[in-house]
């Protein structure tokens, strides 16, 4: 029988479905038939209803598909490797992982900065910062959802140029910034929030990877802080230390 928590507040189904999902990542093969649901609820030690609902949840996040008369299959689930480097731009980075890479701007605005915004970007406090919310997708598919913060005084049109160009680099590019660098890249995981389940098409338990970000330009002067949540079940981070890690010229 599969191991359940039954008193941390999660939901059983919750639980049951984020097993499956796990071994889908782990070894089980694309188009491979799921267990009938009276085998599911014996192996977990829940009721059919429980494992109906944790199906649910995989089916509408793609995970597996159901066919009439014919069970539950796994989908086929291509996890991109998302490169971390000197250099990390998203367009760059998946090139040759999809054959369509864009980024959408969901909102902006200009605000005091947060206390953690304004020591990353070395600022003084409650100074002028301009926030980007953004949706990034490949090949038409939800990969990450980021909120981008950029000193006022230095970066005030930026929401408008992402609006146009979909690249965070392109429009620091328009300002004047040839180039930046990735100074700093923190990294954890965590059960995806109301808000990112619908921005990323996830499922209740969906995890996602969570990165935390400071980009400088060639002077060594903060441009972007950056807090970004990737969908886990279709990404990977990877720490790539090379010098030619991401070339310059993508979002």
């Amino acid at each position: 029988m599969e191991t359940l928590e039954r008193r941390t507040g999660i939901a059983l189904w919750r639980q049951v479905a984020d097993q499956i999902r796990q071994s889908v990542l782990t070894g089980l093969s694309a188009n491979e038939r799921l267990p009938p649901e009276i085998e599911l609820a014996t192996r977990f030690g829940v009721n059919r209803h429980t494992v109906r609902a944790a199906i649910a949840a995989l089916e509408k996040e793609g995970t597996v598909r159901a066919e009439q008369g014919r069970g539950t299959f796994l989908n086929e689930r291509k996890r991109l490797s998302y490169p971390i480097g000197r250099r990390t731009r998203f367009s760059s980075g998946l090139e040759n992982q999809a054959q369509t890479r864009s980024g959408k701007l969901l909102s902006s605005q200009t605000l005091p900065a947060p206390p953690r915004v304004s020591q990353a970007l070395g600022l003084p406090a409650h100074t002028g910062v301009v926030q980007l919310s953004t949706l990034s997708m490949a090949d038409g598919v939800p990969i990450s959802a980021a909120t981008s913060w950029f000193d006022a005084a230095r970066f005030a049109s930026i929401a408008g140029l992402y609006a146009e160009t979909g690249s965070i680099t392109a429009s620091l590019r328009l300002l004047g910034v040839e180039d930046y660098t990735r100074k700093t890249t923190a990294v954890d995981a965590r059960h995806a929030s109301a808000e990112e389940l619908d921005l990323l098409a996830l499922s209740p338990g969906a995890i996602v990877l969570v990165t935390r970000s400071i980009d400088i330009d060639p002077a060594g002067l903060p441009v972007l802080y950056g807090e970004s949540r990737f969908a886990a079940d279709r990404v990977e981070l990877l720490i790539d230390n090379s010098a030619s890690a991401a070339a310059p010229d993508a979002p």
